[in-house]
């Protein structure tokens, strides 16, 4: 099969070489030349992908993986087009589709019959039915459900496990038709592998959930719950800290008993999809107020963080403060919605003069996030942001002179601390 992905970012590429390692001849498009030409070489464009190197190499030489800006000429020799350009939306929720609705309009103008297309790009509840059906008709003359087909199908994995998580996980496929649906749980069945999950409650492999807008609904549920779960997580944590009462050994007991499953509380919320897809829910359903009660709560740690700091510390006015961790998550290079830049401007409203630091970032790379680099300027109080690997052997001995210490992620050993005060969230 000729196969063509839309957007060779951090879940396309893997993508592209998934397809590529089942013996497809897949061609990546992207709209950046830079993107393309590394490709072309077997070689990343972004780093931290597990084993994207090796795979990437292997598909390229094997003349199975190619690269191309020209997006309609890549769909008109293909027989399926999976499109995973990126769809922001601003603080109040309303959906950008412009890069989405260029890449569609390219889809169109090469769109074959017979070709099946299948979104994985997280979309509101209807998108692939009300905006893309019509606007790929338009391009392209054709009828669809007819001479061509359409599904969504939303990705589900996390950067830096792609690979892992392809294996790990139900493939889900909507489609505007039943032909449609059929023709994608085929497709996703001949480029995918999948492990077995005798823990599953139906068979791992491609789920068929009858219709586009379910499939697009499932995928803002399962990432909203995790909004909705944390944030109750950190509503208990801060009772507790006002209670003088462990929230892990809480949250472990209560999670003893099979009905509860509650997350763990912390200083941030970050990444492409967890402070995204809930507002992508709400925009949708309005009247969701524990979603929007839910989100604020999460976006709103920050600052509590750095308000335990202060409790500690005293006034911050002038202070020194160390914020360790630029990324969203520990081990994975990307400042997307990270936690960090809202800690810095709750320091810096305090009067702080806060500091970044981070183990994947070089000092040029944090400027140019605007974040304000720690060149071994002494400090005396620490806010550890993310939970990278590093961090559970620093001690109070590698920072002289730190007086506080809030760590945000429960990812420090407290025996290191001593002298120290050291503070989490949640007692």
């Amino acid at each position: 099969m000729n196969i063509c992905v839309v957007a060779l970012g951090k879940i396309g590429l893997p993508l592209a070489v998934q397809f590529a390692s089942k013996g497809h001849r897949v061609i990546g498009a992207d709209v950046s030349k830079r993107v393309v030409d590394l490709v072309n070489e077997g070689i990343p464009p972004f780093p931290g992908e597990a084993d994207l190197d090796t795979k990437l190499a292997k598909a390229v030489a094997e003349g199975l993986l190619s690269a191309t800006t020209d997006t309609a000429a890549a769909v008109a020799e293909s027989e399926a087009v999976v499109v995973v350009v990126p769809l922001f939306v601003d603080a109040e929720g309303v959906p950008d589709f412009g890069w989405m609705d260029d890449a569609t309009k390219s889809i169109a103008a090469g769109l074959r019959p017979g070709t099946l297309v299948s979104y994985e790009t997280t979309l509101p509840v209807g998108t692939t039915r009300e905006r893309w059906a019509p606007m790929l008709a338009e391009g392209s003359g054709l009828t669809p459900g007819e001479d061509f087909f359409l599904v969504f199908s939303p990705e589900r994995v996390l950067t830096g496990r792609v690979f892992a998580d392809l294996r790990k996980y139900p493939k889900l496929v909507g489609g505007i038709d039943a032909e449609s649906a059929e023709r994608g749980v085929r497709f996703y069945e001949s480029v995918l592998d999948f492990d077995d999950r005798p823990d599953l409650p139906r068979a791992n492999g491609v789920w068929d959930l009858g219709s586009a807008e379910a499939s697009e609904m499932a995928k803002l549920a399962e990432t909203t719950y995790r909004d909705v779960n944390i944030a109750l997580a950190n509503q208990f944590a801060r009772f507790a800290d006002t209670a003088g009462i462990d929230v892990i050994k809480v949250i472990e007991a209560s999670n003893s008993q099979p009905y509860s499953h509650i997350h763990l509380p912390g200083i941030a919320v970050g990444g492409h999809c967890i402070p995204i897809y809930p507002r992508m829910y709400l925009w949708n359903d309005p009247q969701a107020t524990v979603v929007r009660t839910a989100r604020e709560a999460n976006a709103g740690m920050p600052d509590y963080a750095v308000s335990l700091l202060a409790e500690a510390y005293g006034d911050l006015t002038g202070a020194d403060v160390l914020v360790l961790g630029a990324a969203y998550r520990g081990g994975v290079k990307e400042t997307a919605f990270s936690g960090v830049f809202p800690t810095v401007e709750a320091l810096r409203a305090r009067g702080a003069n806060p500091y970044v630091a981070d183990p994947m970032y070089t000092v040029e790379e944090l400027k140019a996030h605007g974040l304000p680099p720690h060149e071994g300027q002494p400090v005396t109080a620490v806010v550890i942001q993310a939970d990278h690997a590093e961090y559970k052997t620093l001690a109070a001995a590698d920072l002289p002179g730190v007086r506080v210490l809030v760590d945000g992620r429960r990812v420090t050993d407290p025996a290191r601390w001593d002298g120290v005060e050291r503070i989490v969230i949640g007692g």
